[in-house]
């Protein structure tokens, strides 16, 4: 069932399937609630109400103009807009990539909400010492990392924007882990005056990928355009500033950390997950899936299923 909901800046479009305890689920870049199009009949068979949430900037939800409206409090206030929505007090908050960050954060600053924060890629890493802008400038050399390479607005969109979904194809193509190229962590630094889809592989989808489910996300991202996405980045010096008073605070709920084994975030942020038993003491169990690149919950649906139900069973209710 899809539907919309009133949240702080606007409407937040969200699918819904199944009855019992809530699961919400939140994608990453550059994506929509179609990345949980197989976790959302899983989770419903197992006795829950999934919901899979268009995160602001995306989709059908709110595509906010000033670029201060994408700081995480904000997505953590539109996540307690729809759990309240919904009729509920409190969720369990599933979170990919970006997703990732805004249900640990969601659990960070307003705990009640938050019943046990599940973390797929992209691992907790409470707020560190340094600006963010300030640390992605030292790393790539006399190349430029790629978050700082979106921080300019409408630098990466005159880039994606005239051919959606050839660039959406590239990215996903080039964090799968049936279609990255060798040496893939190049993907994420940018030559002097280059694009950031030169280093993309071309003509492949990766095996999870369907001709026609491209083109329904690069459907929704040529009608959206891509500065709502983007501003997410846009926003991690300001999210820096606002999260002080949660400075190096653990995510205390139950929590579950899952990804690909393949996925580059594992390796940047391996510090992250050997910190795991003091930033998420809660923590049930870390799997790193063999074979399997960024895109975790599609490239493995089956074997995400199985753990997100097999932890939600661990929970109490």
């Amino acid at each position: 069932e899809h539907r919309l909901v009133d949240g702080p800046a606007g409407p937040l479009h969200l699918v819904e399937q199944g009855a019992g305890p809530l699961v919400l689920l939140l994608h990453g870049f550059p994506e929509t609630w179609h990345s949980w199009r197989h976790q959302l009949p899983a989770l419903a068979a197992a006795g829950y109400r999934a919901v899979a949430l268009d995160v602001r900037g995306y989709g059908r939800s709110v595509v906010p103009g000033d670029p201060s409206a994408y700081r995480m409090l904000d997505l953590v206030e539109d996540n307690a807009a729809v759990v309240h929505a919904l009729g509920e007090e409190s969720a369990v908050l599933v979170g990919h990539d970006w997703g990732a960050g805004i249900a640990a954060n969601t659990a960070l600053v307003r705990p009640e909400l938050c019943r046990a924060v599940g973390l797929l890629g992209v691992p907790y890493s409470p707020r560190g010492a340094l600006r963010p802008s300030e640390a992605f400038a030292r790393i790539g050399g006399d190349e430029e990392f790629y978050v700082r390479y979106f921080q300019e607005p409408g630098r990466a969109e005159a880039e994606i924007e005239p051919d959606v979904r050839s660039w959406l194809a590239g990215f996903y193509a080039g964090l799968s882990a049936d279609t990255m190229p060798p040496g893939g962590d190049a993907l994420f630094l940018v030559k002097p005056g280059a694009r950031m889809a030169d280093r993309f592989p071309s003509g492949v989808l990766p095996s999870w990928l369907s001709e026609a489910e491209l083109d329904a996300v690069a459907a929704e991202f040529t009608r959206t355009g891509l500065t709502g996405a983007l501003n997410r980045y846009r926003n991690m010096d300001r999210d820096w500033e606002d999260l002080a008073p949660w400075d190096g605070a653990p995510v205390t709920q139950p929590s579950l950390y899952v990804a690909g084994a393949a996925d580059a975030s594992t390796k940047w942020l391996a510090d992250a997950v050997e910190a795991f038993p003091r930033t998420l003491p809660g923590l049930h169990a870390t799997h790193l899936i063999e074979g399997c690149g960024h895109w975790v919950q599609q490239e493995r649906p089956d074997t995400v299923n199985r753990l997100l139900v097999d932890w939600l069973g661990t929970l109490p209710h």
